[in-house]
């Protein structure tokens, strides 16, 4: 099975330099139209235009493919909204976001602002959140869509230094697993990518050796896939190097504890002694989780609960 995008209109923000030209790059090779977003060095403040998006632009031109350029800062709506609409205007749909865009701000604890918080929160967090809201509409009309959140393992495992950035991506594994749900019907698809490459935000910060194998395009095939027409839906991959892996979020099976038995020592006696990953859970949804808490208590209890 080749996959392919003929006819899919794809935007991907941040997409000037890195693993965003990448994706937009990998996209485009395989027939996609783009919208190909980095704020950059917008010229006129309104977010329409941007040197670095332009120049991305202009090699997927040069390569036979069809995109534009545009400078929308993924933190205002109203650029954001506009940027969808040029999509939208020219080519009559949007099929798929990669938001990709993003800033760093690493300081330990003590140190970071919360000026460097919000900012880092705006960019990362709401910023995907504004632009999945402004191509949901397209997306559940239309009956499809692919929206990929870019996660971190900072946020999912921790990073020093990256409070800031770990809560805004961490935040993203419950917008998936909500749109996910909400999506589900009009085949929007949406998952999340957890890279670790060169770019900009982690120049320097890495040793030389490791830097030959971490390079943007070996991450780009796992993007593809995610937003690929039989793609998954709630799925984390890692991906570094060439090298992909799934993340997935478990809970051991539960434990009841009767009234005379539920203190604090018990509970930590419990867990002290448990076989780390016994009789692990996989939770389709929140409700999943209750019925599972809920279910042991009632077994204990000598019934069944009918959810």
């Amino acid at each position: 099975m080749t996959i392919r995008f003929d006819g899919r209109v794809a935007i991907v923000t941040g997409a000037g330099n890195g693993i965003g030209k990448s994706h937009a790059l990998g996209l485009a090779a395989r027939g996609a139209k783009l919208v190909v977003n980095d704020l950059g060095s917008a010229t006129n403040g309104l977010g329409t235009s941007s040197a670095v998006a332009q120049a991305v632009v202009d090699e997927i031109i040069a390569a036979g493919g069809d995109a534009i350029a545009d400078g929308a800062d993924i933190t205002n709506e109203a650029q954001v909204e506009a940027m969808v609409r040029r999509a939208t205007d020219k080519w009559g749909r949007v099929d798929i976001l990669i938001n990709n865009a993003g800033i760093l701000r690493d300081k330990t604890f003590s140190n970071m602002t919360m000026e460097d918080y919000q900012k880092v929160l705006d960019v990362h967090l709401n910023g995907t959140v504004i632009c999945c809201k402004a191509v949901w509409p397209i997306m559940r009309d239309q009956k499809y869509g692919r929206i990929v959140l870019t996660s971190s393992t900072s946020g999912l495992y921790g990073n020093f230094g990256q409070a800031a950035y770990g809560v805004a991506k961490t935040a993203m594994v419950g917008l998936m697993n909500v749109l996910h749900l909400e999506g589900a019907k009009n085949d929007i698809r949406v998952t999340m990518l957890a890279p670790s490459a060169i770019t900009r935000m982690t120049e320097g910060l890495l040793p030389e050796d490791a830097v030959k194998l971490m390079q943007p395009e070996a991450i780009t095939p796992g993007a593809l896939y995610l937003v690929s027409e039989d793609g998954p839906s709630r799925f984390i991959l890692s991906a570094s190097s060439g090298s992909f892996a799934r993340i997935m979020l478990y809970e051991t099976r539960p434990a009841y504890f009767p009234a005379d038995q539920r203190t604090p020592e018990a509970i930590a006696s419990h867990f002290a002694n448990e076989i780390y990953g016994r009789d692990m859970l996989y939770m389709e949804n929140a409700f999943e989780q209750n019925k599972s808490l809920v279910g042991e208590a009632a077994k204990k209890h000598g019934f069944t609960v009918s959810f």
